[in-house]
């Protein structure tokens, strides 16, 4: 179960509204099949292992990290595939909360003679699968903050854009976090002072771009930025909550970005801003800044995941104080791993309640 865990990291992010599971067939000790969730959600894990496995899968083992669906969609569900294959035990992590599902799936199996066993590795299970069970259960993205803090607690410096707060290797894992998400948020302010590109550049991930937001009441990222120019390549939604009255000139502006591919959403609240993202199938949501919107997240009650890089540089006078460190963590979290990238540190914490 544990490899079948490592293996569904493969297409994280990938997957649109599903989850990205693997599935592994084992027989005699040996992996006979293997397989995880195809990007794009298609086809499931299931049945691709069982395909590799071919005749050999008949009296084997399936260890998949969530239960197999059961319902008809786009394809058959998956517990009849493993019924027909002839497989004998089936050992699941996590059973799914999807309604549609919901342990009809192991149902179908156990009245299959199938001997099923789940809950193995349920709590490693439910950390893989976070964001989907997020989605699922809480109709809106897993949304982790992401912030780099300097040696005297800064995040930047006023008028300079971008500065390196860590050095190359913590911002390579910074793409290869993206690289898992499947969106990533800034705000308008940060937009303009940076203009960023929110990518993947790390040699091979490029393909993996996550949508790329920006909270924009007024509509105001301009048609010439990088994140714009680049919309028809990487996709970009300009979310706008509570945004002003309608006129003229926003008319004008909300018309201009939509002629330059970016999606437009409107809304009331975070809340329903995520609501929305989780609609459209959004599951991760990585939160990059700035410090009112990292306010804002915090204050409505809406991190489930913070991610604190300290960086070993100093910013010095001019420095943007960060909106959260170590020292004034919010109630409710606690770390769960550190880690050292050459001389800067990364602080991961997790909500518990």
């Amino acid at each position: 179960m544990a490899a079948a865990m490592r293996l569904s990291r493969w297409h994280t992010g990938l997957t649109a509204t599903n989850p990205s599971v693997a599935a592994l067939v084992v027989k005699d000790g040996a992996i006979v099949g293997r397989a995880v969730t195809a990007p794009g959600g298609r086809p499931h894990a299931e049945t691709q292992a069982l395909s590799e496995a071919s005749e050999k899968a008949r009296g084997a083992t399936l260890y998949v990290t969530l239960e197999p669906c059961s319902h008809h969609g786009k394809t058959p569900p998956c517990a009849d595939a493993i019924t027909a294959a002839g497989v004998a035990r089936v050992v699941v992590s996590l059973t799914d909360p999807d309604p549609r599902v919901s342990g009809r799936g192991l149902a179908i199996l156990r009245d299959a003679s199938i001997v099923v066993e789940s809950g193995v590795l349920e709590e490693e299970g439910r950390r893989t699968l976070a964001a989907y069970l997020m989605r699922q259960t809480r109709g809106r993205p897993r949304v982790t903050l992401k912030l780099a803090v300097s040696a005297d607690g800064m995040i930047g410096r006023r008028g300079e854009g971008q500065v390196a707060i860590t050095g190359p290797a913590a911002r390579a894992q910074v793409h290869v976090l993206r690289a898992e998400m499947d969106a990533i948020l800034v705000g308008i302010g940060t937009a303009l002072a940076d203009d960023p590109q929110l990518t993947c550049r790390t040699p091979g991930l490029e393909a993996r771009s996550p949508l790329r937001i920006v909270l924009d009441r007024r509509m105001e990222l301009p048609p010439i930025s990088k994140l714009v120019r680049s919309a028809s390549n990487v996709p970009v939604l300009v979310a706008s909550i509570a945004g002003p009255s309608a006129s003229s000139e926003l008319n004008a502006r909300r018309a201009a970005l939509a002629d330059a591919g970016v999606g437009l959403l409107e809304t009331e609240t975070l809340s329903t801003f995520l609501s929305g993202l989780a609609v459209r199938g959004i599951s991760s949501l990585l939160v990059e800044g700035g410090a009112g919107v990292v306010r804002g997240f915090l204050a409505a009650g809406l991190v489930d995941r913070i991610l604190l890089f300290e960086g070993a540089a100093t910013v010095g006078e001019g420095g943007l104080a960060s909106p959260l460190t170590r020292a004034d963590m919010p109630d409710g979290f606690r770390l769960q791993r550190e880690y050292a990238f050459g001389p800067d540190r990364l602080f991961d914490y997790e909500r518990f309640s």
